[in-house]
Order: C-alpha cells, then sequence, then structure tokens
C-alpha cells in the first residue's frame, strides 16, 4: 500500500477548500444528513461483545430513526426497523435479552429473527389483511467487521466491505476483533456532531490545545485521504521521545528516553487508552536498560520488543503485523461518516459522534478504550456517562481539553464574521476530504 499515491495527497483550491458554515449549523443541512445520510450509509452501531447470548439486544438511534440490533444464533446477528407494525410503538429501549421481541401496547410479539407475528385477537382481521408478510418486522442490513456490528437502512446499499475500502486493509492487520472493552463513556455535547469528530480528526491542534504533550513529541502530521475515509500520522516529524520541533527549532533531541517514559506515563494518567499496561513498562525498560547514546532507531526497536515481550508475558495474543504495516497505518483513521479511531498493536481509542435528534446544534459523543485481554478474562464493562465536561477524574486531561474547545467553535461559527471553515492543506486532509465526501454523498443521492 502507498499512503502517498496521488489519491491520497488530496487537495483543494479556492472556494473548494473551504467548508462552508452552513455544513456545521443549519437545520435544513441536519435535515439533509437525516435522510440522505444517516438512511443510507453504513454505520457503526455497537460491538458484539454488546450483545453475546443468543436474545441480546442493542437498541441504536441514530436522528429519529431505531434500529434493533440482536444476536439471533451463536454466529448469527440481524437488525430492525424498531416499530411495531400495529400503530407504531417502539419495541425495545437500551440493552436487554428477549425470548421474544414484544410490543407493550396491545402485546404483539414476534421470534427474535422478526417472524411468527402473534397478533392478539387476529381472527378479527380478514384474512388479507393481515398477513404474516405484513406483520414481519422490517429487516435492516447488518455487516461485522473486527468485532463492530455495522448497520444500513438502504436495501440497495453496497457491502459493508466495499464502504470499508481501503481502509480496512490498513486496519485489518492489527487484529480490533481481538480486543474488548477497557472502557466506555458518553457524554451530550452542545455542539453539532462533525463539530465533534473533527476535535479528533486531525493532529494540528496539538501544538496549543494540548502544548503540554510538546516536551516529548514532535507534533507535526501529515494527513492522507483513501476515498470517503482518511488517516493522519507522524510519518515525517523527529522520533516519538524528542521535543516538538516548535520547541527546538527543529534540532532532534539527543536522547529520547525520557521522552518516551513521559509520553506513555502521560497517556496512561490522562487517557487510560488500552495498551497504557504493556507501553508504560516497556517505556521504563528503555530508559534503564538501554544504555544513553544508543540511536534512535534502536531505542524505538527495543521500546516495540519490550511492548512484545510484556504482552506475551500477560498471556496476550499479538496480532500477525508487520512493522512496516504499523508504519503505513498511522495513528488516527477516520471511517466515514463518523468513526474515528487511534490504534495499536494491543490497544484501540476510539471516537464516535451521533446528532442529538434533530438539533445541529447538540451531539451524543461517545469515547471508548478497547485492549486484549488473555482468553476469557475480558471484564464486563459497564457505560458511564457525565455532562462535566471539565471532570479531570472521570475524563482525563486530554479530553477535558478538548471538550472545552467544541461549544466555542459552535457559537463561533454562527458569526456573521465567519466565513467559512479553512482546514490545513497539509494536516487537516481528512477534515476536507471528509466535508467534500459528505457533500457528494448527499447530492448524489446513492446508497453506499
Amino acid at each position: 500500500m502507498n499512503i502517498h499515491s496521488p489519491q491520497g495527497m488530496k487537495s483543494w483550491t479556492g472556494k473548494e477548500a473551504i467548508i462552508p458554515a452552513s455544513n456545521y449549523i443549519d437545520p435544513e443541512f441536519a435535515r439533509r444528513e437525516a435522510d440522505g445520510l444517516w438512511k443510507r450509509v453504513w454505520q457503526m452501531a455497537c460491538r458484539e461483545e454488546e450483545i453475546p447470548k443468543v436474545g441480546d439486544f442493542y437498541t441504536y438511534e441514530i436522528v429519529d430513526q431505531s434500529i434493533i440490533v440482536i444476536r439471533t444464533g451463536e454466529d448469527e446477528i440481524k437488525a430492525f426497523h424498531n416499530v411495531c407494525p400495529h400503530r407504531g410503538r417502539t419495541l425495545t429501549e437500551g440493552c436487554g435479552h428477549a425470548a421474544r421481541l414484544f410490543c407493550r401496547y396491545h402485546g404483539w410479539n414476534w421470534k427474535i429473527d422478526g417472524t411468527d407475528p402473534r397478533v392478539v385477537d387476529r381472527h378479527e382481521w380478514a384474512a388479507e389483511d393481515l398477513t404474516d408478510d405484513d406483520l414481519s418486522l422490517m429487516p435492516v442490513k447488518v455487516g461485522r467487521w473486527s468485532g463492530w456490528v455495522y448497520i444500513n437502512m438502504a436495501p440497495d446499499s453496497c457491502t459493508l466491505d466495499e464502504h470499508l475500502a481501503p481502509a480496512k486493509a490498513f486496519l485489518d492487520p492489527f487484529d480490533i476483533g481481538g480486543m474488548n472493552y477497557h472502557w466506555r463513556k458518553s457524554t451530550i455535547l452542545d455542539c453539532n456532531w462533525k463539530v465533534a469528530l473533527e476535535a479528533f480528526n486531525e493532529g494540528y491542534h496539538v501544538q496549543t490545545t494540548h502544548s503540554q504533550m510538546l516536551r516529548y513529541m514532535d507534533d507535526w502530521t501529515q494527513s492522507y485521504a483513501h476515498g470517503r475515509h482518511a488517516h493522519f500520522g507522524y510519518w515525517e516529524a523527529m522520533p516519538m521521545g524528542s521535543r516538538s520541533a516548535r520547541l527546538t527549532g527543529g534540532q532532534p533531541t539527543e536522547d529520547i528516553r525520557p521522552g518516551i517514559r513521559d509520553y506513555m506515563e502521560d497517556m496512561a494518567a490522562t487517557l487510560n487508552a488500552g495498551s497504557s499496561v504493556q507501553t508504560v513498562h516497556a517505556a521504563r525498560r528503555v530508559e534503564q536498560e538501554v544504555p544513553p547514546g544508543t540511536p534512535h532507531l534502536e531505542v524505538l526497536m527495543k521500546f516495540g520488543q519490550f511492548i512484545y515481550e510484556h504482552a506475551l508475558s500477560l498471556g496476550l495474543k499479538w496480532p500477525d503485523i508487520t512493522p512496516q504495516q504499523m508504519q503505513e497505518a498511522g495513528i488516527d483513521w477516520h471511517l466515514f461518516p463518523n468513526q474515528i479511531m487511534l490504534m495499536g498493536a494491543t490497544g484501540l481509542l476510539g471516537y464516535r459522534a451521533r446528532p442529538y435528534g434533530n438539533d445541529p446544534d447538540k451531539c451524543i459523543f461517545d469515547v471508548y478504550s478497547l485492549q486484549r485481554y488473555p482468553e476469557g478474562q475480558a471484564p464486563k464493562v459497564e457505560h458511564e456517562w457525565s455532562q462535566d465536561h471539565k471532570d479531570k477524574d472521570f475524563w482525563g486531561l486530554i479530553l477535558t481539553q478538548d471538550f472545552a474547545n467544541v461549544a466555542e467553535i459552535q457559537k463561533g461559527m454562527k458569526s456573521i464574521g465567519f466565513k467559512g471553515a479553512r482546514p490545513n492543506p497539509k494536516q487537516e486532509v481528512a477534515v476536507l476530504n471528509f466535508h467534500r465526501s459528505l457533500e457528494d454523498f448527499l447530492d448524489e443521492g446513492y446508497a453506499a
């Protein structure tokens, strides 16, 4: 794979390089998304581990649509529109388990596969007015990838594999399906779902929003588009553990070992992402066991070796991935339309943003950590919520710094002095590619 292909190095000029504020604040644009995007695009609903047993269900909500995702067999998951065909009541809410899907209004009920409708006093209808075909629950397309369950409400859509290409080829070697929840948290943010998502779709903001990180990382990134998807990475930055070139005038840091330790300890303390245990342990070993003056590449190779050794000592399955594949994947992927992930060999940090009903000024924001566990030892993780966006104990410093921006961005975009967003043409390609892809999707009106 060539991340530096002409397709990946997309560029826009003039008006094409500006994102209109209406994409974020206009109720009419939100209505277009409700019909032209969310009812026709593949979107992540849940993870398979949330519905582990036959009969377990997850109720997925998007704008004004509600979908039942339910395990109907040991290796079968189906989805249905969450509505009773009698008088329109929803059948499920939240997560749970069902022997049959049951309407609490008049008692109509179905097998978990949406068939075998049982109707109270069915004999009172004419047979031709109430056939089983009329009464079976309306199915929704389901796809599964890397432990996630995706749904698409458009019967004529492409396959999930087609939708995920070409990003899937970069991400499959990480064996994300072998990871489980480490923690998961959600909140309501006072901003459009795209504002929230874009706070995690580029690394350009680190030098200001997370300036404390410049002491152990060179923050300059490159961003590339891959169809509707995109990623960014630190391919031409100074080695991890170096102070930012913004602080040194471009001079490399001689000894990167303390910086690697500080970086990993800081990430563990402020994000507690899935691979924290392995990376902190490995970083401390690097400082203790690798001699000063060791070339940077050798230090980083030792760091990777120590992560691998510690993971195996804990009984974790290491993915079949090469250093080249890890390097090509970069650090952060945006899967169109609303899923972002930062990957590692033993863990992942993920984000999802969804509209809050039809309100363009609010969104539901989910953040979660996945990690590897020894076989059979993955814990049951509770889904936590908080509306205190300044609570560092709950969210960690980095997320509270990001949250501090988003409501102010939403407010600022309504100013008559704001002429549109102007993403950085090198470091924020993912942001502009997202909007150009979204606009094309809405304009072309096809299922994908």
